[in-house]
């Protein structure tokens, strides 16, 4: 495996492009797993606050001895606590889960819009970041519209956007939309929720390379230049995730994936949910 890949945001920070998510994993074991992630190479983990296991997270990257500025964590702002003063109550909230002094990225989970707080929210990301206790700011799964109303009212753009983002729901309008304005795409449920696994495009471009299917979409994501936070508990897998370094997918492999696209969504629309 070689050297992990980083990204440069629009901050000037830069970011491990292959981290952990931790979704849907349980709070009794986060600690365990984030340990063995920061022990296998990961520098990046992904949290949130719905996802009620910070505190895990906090714990893991203290056992693992790792210099705090070696380690790049971020987590999120839940709907129920948007508007200027419930942010920021909630990331003081947050912080105190994760045991620590700053966050390395602090993003608006979604846009809610039908509760339209989120540039109240916005404006608080701001301050947290030029107090220092934020490093960077962003936002996940914003559509256009959300991301041109927050950056024209604050003149702050997002560092990140993170957006369900996968083989079968590549985004080409909205990953289009975030090159032009320096926004960094992250993807969630990178591997469709282990969906597109079986495509036979996939198990044959694996084949070819010697890798997995998992890989496979790994290695896509991180050649279109994007951050990547594949989710597993199992040692095994979580080390197999990060060995995307070793090898590169041709053009026609790159295409042949891109023909994948069309079937839409597994998770919530952002312009309902919340």
């Amino acid at each position: 495996m070689t050297d992990q890949t980083y990204l440069t945001l629009n901050d000037g920070r830069a970011l491990p492009q292959v981290g952990l998510g931790v979704w849907q994993t349980p709070a009794d074991t986060t600690a365990d797993t984030v340990e063995v992630a920061l022990a296998a190479g990961y520098r990046a983990v992904d949290t949130a606050a719905v996802y009620r296991n910070e505190k895990g997270v906090g714990e893991g990257f203290r056992r693992s001895g790792l210099a705090r500025d070696a380690v790049f964590i971020t987590t999120k702002l839940w709907n129920e606590n948007q508007g200027f003063d419930a942010a920021l109550a909630a990331f003081d909230k947050s912080l105190g889960r994760l045991g620590l002094e700053f966050v390395d990225l602090y993003l608006i989970h979604w846009p809610a819009p039908t509760q339209d707080l989120y540039l109240d929210s916005w404006k608080a990301l701001v301050r947290l970041k030029e107090e220092g206790r934020a490093k960077s700011i962003g936002v996940s799964n914003f559509a256009i519209p959300h991301l041109e109303r927050i950056i024209g009212e604050t003149g702050v753009t997002p560092a990140v956007n993170q957006i369900e983002l996968h083989p079968r729901f590549q985004q080409a309008d909205l990953r289009g939309f975030h090159a032009a304005k320096g926004i960094l795409t992250e993807s969630w449920s990178p591997l469709g929720q282990g969906k597109t696994l079986d495509d036979p495009t996939l198990v044959a471009i694996a084949a070819r390379h010697g890798k997995t299917a998992a890989q496979v979409v790994i290695r896509w994501h991180v050649q279109l230049g994007l951050i990547v936070i594949p989710k597993s508990v199992t040692p095994s897998r979580i080390a197999e995730n990060l060995d995307v370094f070793g090898f590169e997918l041709s053009a026609q492999d790159m295409a042949a994936i891109a023909g994948l696209d069309g079937a839409g969504r597994i998770g919530p629309d952002p312009a309902a949910f919340g």
